[in-house]
């Protein structure tokens, strides 16, 4: 799986780098053995995306950002998923910090890839937060 660069705050996957030529993973629905086929279908369901674990304070703080912004993203707990583990690593890989940081948070907005914590923050900081938000419409203001 690739990601080509969009912009400099996100990646996109385009639809030939999933298995079988962009036409679904895993037959729709199903979970695909491929945790990055995984991560992919999950991140590209809804407008925001958080993989988190239940008892991290930085995934806390990431998804009290948004829900104070009025935004509802949907959160995968990678400690309650039987496959978190193996999806943690495949994140960790997107991120380049495979064994060099906590993989989680991170973050998708409308399917690309914005990143971890810091890349958020540093998005809501600099003003282009919001405008991803509303570009996914995930934000009505």
């Amino acid at each position: 799986m690739q990601y080509q660069a969009e912009s400099s705050w996100g990646y996109h996957m385009t639809g030939s780098m999933r298995r079988g030529g962009g036409r679904g993973v895993a037959g729709m629905g199903g979970d695909s053995s491929d945790p990055l086929e995984r991560v992919a279908r999950l991140a590209s369901e809804s407008a925001v995306v958080v993989f988190s674990v239940s008892s991290c304070c930085m995934c806390h703080a990431v998804k009290s950002l948004f829900c104070g912004m009025g935004v509802s993203p949907v959160v995968h707990e990678l400690d309650q998923d039987p496959s978190g583990k193996e999806m943690e690593q495949a994140l960790a890989l997107l991120l380049g910090s495979y064994g060099v940081a906590p993989a989680v948070p991170v973050v998708f907005i409308g399917g690309k890839l914005i990143g971890a914590m810091d890349r958020v923050m540093a998005s809501h900081i600099n003003g282009t937060l919001v405008p991803l938000l509303k570009e996914a419409g995930a934000l009505w203001l």
